[in-house]
């Protein structure tokens, strides 16, 4: 008898770790027919129950991967992880989804939701909300997302997607100028004319028809002039004039 009792806690522990591990292995997406699976996703989707359509979505990606919809469920895939904005897996399964399918006809969709992944995951809400300039911020994931949409616009023109790439790409050229303006002036500040000089010229290359190039021009001429590089000051003050004629720093 007392054998049995201390064998009894152990029987417990073992019972209680049988039923955690039967609980955690029971899927969260049932073992249905395909069909009724792809269904459920739809109506996830459509009543924007993102997180649940990922779970059905993910379920059919993985038990039918060469099935009828399993292009579809990939792009869908793509599209939920946006929405519930989660960037890094949308852009992991966007990236996957280009290197198996170069060719589908709707890569171009594709590129664009890439541009929308980047451009959310360097979207700041509290600077937003508060308008909070921050210019200088990372812009690392804008370039990528300024990069996206011009693949849209230079190889699918036609898109679907063409137009609102184009404005959202307008958008970021301004955001990628005002990060290389606040870097030059950072320098034309501390007196380091030629990272200034640079900086500016970076931009006036990159972003010729921003706001940004009147103050970039200003920041060269008065770079050049420090450097006592006469050449490049009289052309960078020659564009001004020809531009910006009302410029203090034109004449």
């Amino acid at each position: 008898m007392q054998k049995v009792v201390r064998l009894f806690p152990a029987m417990l522990l073992s019972l209680s770790l049988l039923a955690g591990c039967s609980s955690s292995d029971k899927p969260k997406v049932p073992d249905e027919p395909l069909e009724v699976l792809y269904k459920q996703a739809q109506t996830k989707l459509h009543n924007g129950d993102y997180d649940k359509a990922v779970d059905i979505l993910e379920a059919l990606d993985s038990r039918y991967p060469f099935g009828p919809y399993a292009s579809q469920v990939q792009l869908q895939l793509i599209y939920a992880y946006y929405k519930k904005e989660d960037t890094a897996q949308a852009i992991a399964n966007i990236d996957r989804f280009l290197r198996l399918n170069p060719t589908h006809k709707d890569v171009d969709y594709v590129y664009y939701m890439r541009g929308l992944a980047n451009m959310q995951e360097d979207y700041n809400f509290f600077h937003e909300k508060f308008g909070i300039d921050r210019s200088d911020r990372d812009p690392s994931y804008a370039r990528q997302a300024f990069d996206d949409f011009k693949i849209v616009l230079k190889n699918y023109p036609n898109s679907l997607y063409a137009s609102d790439a184009r404005a959202r790409a307008v958008y970021l050229k301004n955001r990628l100028a005002k990060f290389d303006l606040a870097i030059a002036d950072f320098y034309i500040r501390r007196e380091a004319w030629l990272s200034a000089a640079n900086h500016a010229k970076f931009l006036i290359e990159n972003y010729p028809d921003t706001e940004m190039t009147k103050p970039a021009l200003e920041i060269m001429v008065q770079a050049y002039d420090k450097m006592e590089l006469k050449d490049l000051a009289l052309h960078a003050r020659q564009m001004l004039a020809a531009n910006f004629p009302d410029s203090e720093y034109a004449h």
